[in-house]
């Protein structure tokens, strides 16, 4: 068999080791986002042992990138894109300038040259892709108000990092770098090609992609095979995230992002999101493993006031500056802060800003160790900045109190006792619904679909928004005082963390939740739930219990 085939062993090693560190990290109430970061350093050329590819990683990562915004064009409808434009377009650009400010006057600070400066600044101005939408989905909040403005930010910052990544090369020169000087005429002429390549991409996607992308999954649909239409979401997301960056010019992601926006007007989004997640998170941890192996550990010994300044511009200087922005705009405090922890970090493409700016004789290795020594430590301190909001939240109010001003927006529920918590409003969800209302049972549903909580609450049912085990949920929903929680939702391993905080909060309420196999019941009965319903169980004993009664009915 042959050794040399380094593709397998990066994606090998990297999964593996991703694994093996992950778990460590939750094992000890730690993202483990973390572990896959310590997984990368560990295979990464700085290290000892087994080194992977770096260039196959980071090539990886970009599939990764592309998928993850593919899924959230699927949620994120260009309407809404364009409800928070206001505050995007403004505030993004707003951020990017005092950031590479920031920066500029810590390279002017230590006796960097203009160039260096500039580019130091543009790469700690601009947020991870990935990161941030990792941070907003595990807190169900890609639909919120808020969580389209993080993302809408996100986008036009993608675009002026495109922009900049065209005209830095045409600017070398004058930046003291390698490379030509260009005339005025020139650069005026680089920079109205690089718009209209922009404009060009997104006319061309609203156009032709409208009607092309939904057409081509109808037909593929109608066909009934499930691998043929898997098959589809992938080449359509990898695809068009190519297509844009070779005919237009622009990212991956951004092309990836209007595939998916386009087909989420489609009725066949939802089942396009679930065919590509798999992938999607596998994609993902690969990116967080490829930023570990960049990171050359030595930095921290070399240069720790360095580090650390550069480290609180990511998370301190950008984060005020966004915080400022947001609440300049008239939005409350509980958006600002959102959008501020959003945005303290870097990631993709300051390491292409990184890269970029060394080939062209523009940044140190000093600075791109500087570079990717932030985006570590940022990354890594980017879930502490969430929690430390959440606890905030939770300190300015009640739970109750929260309800009313949470973002979507809800009527509070009124005081409940011997009701039911329904967690998950999906076929099994509506079903347990129907019963409870034709027998007059008050209930309470928690779920994460956004347009099936509006839904509900327009029918004058009680319903929340978010994953039932966030921060606070469980007492929204007055778990104390409930006769019984019902899990409809197919995933066990959170269905596990839902039953074991609601058991703490009430030793009495009846736990009656949702199994698809004998080890999913034994898990579930040992966070502690009263009943599990299995499905094949169910089922034989509906089957076997008819055949018995016919038996017996003959015997007699």
């Amino acid at each position: 068999m042959p050794h040399d085939v380094p593709l397998i062993t990066t994606i090998v090693g990297g999964l593996v080791l991703a694994f093996i560190f992950g778990s460590i990290a939750y094992r000890f109430r730690m993202p483990p986002l973390f572990g896959y970061l310590v997984a990368g350093i560990a295979i990464g050329p700085f290290t000892p042992g087994f080194v992977g590819d770096v260039n196959l990683a980071q090539q990886l990562a970009e599939i990764g990138v592309i998928l993850l915004m593919f899924g959230v064009g699927l949620h994120f409808s260009l309407k809404d894109l364009l409800a928070v434009k206001g505050i995007a377009i403004p505030g993004a650009l707003a951020q990017i300038v005092i950031a590479t400010l920031m920066g500029m006057g810590l390279g002017w600070a230590i006796g960097w040259p203009v160039g260096e400066g500039l580019v130091f600044g543009l790469a700690l101005s601009v947020a991870s892709t990935v990161v941030l939408l990792t941070a907003l989905q595990e807190r169900r909040l890609v639909e919120t108000k808020r969580g389209q403005i993080a993302i809408g930010w996100l986008i036009v910052e993608d675009i002026a990092m495109v922009m900049a990544l065209v005209l830095i090369p045409a600017l070398s020169g004058i930046l003291g770098g390698s490379g030509e000087s260009l005339s005025t005429s020139a650069l005026l002429w680089t920079l109205a090609a690089t718009l209209g390549k922009v404009a060009a991409f997104v006319l061309a996607m609203l156009v032709v992609g409208r009607r092309l992308i939904p057409w081509i999954l109808e037909r593929v649909a109608a066909s009934g095979s499930r691998e043929l239409f898997r098959l589809a979401v992938l080449a359509i997301a990898l695809g068009f995230a190519l297509g844009a960056a070779y005919v237009f010019g622009v990212s991956f992601a951004l092309g990836a992002f209007f595939a998916g926006m386009i087909l989420g007007e489609s009725d066949l989004s939802h089942r396009a999101a679930e065919e590509s997640l798999p992938l999607r998170d596998a994609f993902a941890v690969l990116f967080f493993v490829s930023v570990g192996m960049l990171f050359d550990p030595s930095i921290l010994l070399r240069e720790p006031l360095l580090m650390l300044a550069t480290v609180g511009i990511i998370v301190v200087g950008k984060s005020l500056a966004a915080l400022a922005i947001v609440r300049a705009f008239g939005h409350p405090s509980s958006t600002a802060l959102t959008i501020a922890a959003s945005l303290a970090q870097i990631g993709e493409f300051s390491f292409i800003l990184a890269t970029l700016g060394l080939s062209l004789g523009l940044l140190s290795e000093n600075g791109r160790d500087l570079i990717l020594g932030g985006a570590i430590i940022s990354i890594l301190l980017n879930p502490l900045l969430f929690f430390a909001i959440d606890r905030l939240r939770e300190r300015r109010g009640s739970p109750l109190e929260q309800a009313h001003t949470a973002d979507p927006a809800g009527p509070p529920l009124p005081e409940l006792s011997g009701h039911a918590v329904l967690v998950g409003f999906g076929r099994v969800g509506h079903m347990v619904a129907l019963t409870l209302t034709e027998h007059q049972q008050p209930f309470v549903v928690i779920e994460d679909d956004l347009d099936v909580v509006q839904a509900l609450r327009r029918d004058g049912i009680p319903a929340l928004y978010g994953n039932a085990v966030a921060p606070g949920l469980l007492e929204l929903a007055q778990v104390e005082r409930a006769r019984w929680l019902l899990l409809a939702i197919p995933d066990a391993l959170e269905g596990g963390q839902v039953v074991a905080e609601a058991r703490k909060r009430n030793a009495d309420v009846d736990i009656i939740a949702r199994a698809h196999s004998n080890a999913q019941r034994l898990h579930l009965e040992k966070q502690g739930a009263n009943h599990t319903i299995m499905g094949e169980r169910e089922i034989a004993d509906g089957m076997s219990g008819r055949v018995l009664g016919n038996l017996l009915r003959d015997a007699g």
